[in-house]
């Protein structure tokens, strides 16, 4: 796997975060699958490399995005932009806010877990 962008950033160790996310990947499968339904494109005529790496920012964004708010951070100037962003792609074909919150759920829960296994290394 190559590095992670949104992670690296943090300061992070590509080794950890390869060793984090391919456990994660081995519990949660099904979930990542479900929200790349969600947030890849579907007019693209090959699958996305690293679609689980992309899977996983977007986890990460849905993480950070619900410090923004909950207050437990600043808002910044793509806080709404992002906001929106993520409520959109995870909208798409949805009739109700418990489908909605369902993958918002997953998503959270996901960067939660991901951050847990990599501390433990």
């Amino acid at each position: 796997m190559s590095n992670m962008y949104v992670l690296k950033k943090e300061g992070l160790e590509e080794a950890k975060i390869n060793q984090a996310l391919e456990i994660l990947l081995v519990n949660r499968k099904n979930e990542f699958r479900e929200l790349s339904n969600m947030v890849l494109p579907k007019t693209q005529s090959e699958p996305v490399k690293n679609w689980e790496q992309f899977v996983m920012n977007f986890c990460l964004d849905v993480n950070e995005a619900f410090k923004t708010w909950s207050g437990d951070m600043e808002l910044n100037s793509n806080s709404p932009q992002k906001a929106l962003t993520i409520l959109r792609q995870l909208s798409r074909d949805k009739t109700s806010m418990t489908q909605l919150s369902h993958l918002m759920n997953i998503s959270y829960d996901i960067a939660e877990e991901f951050k847990e296994i990599y501390r433990g290394f």
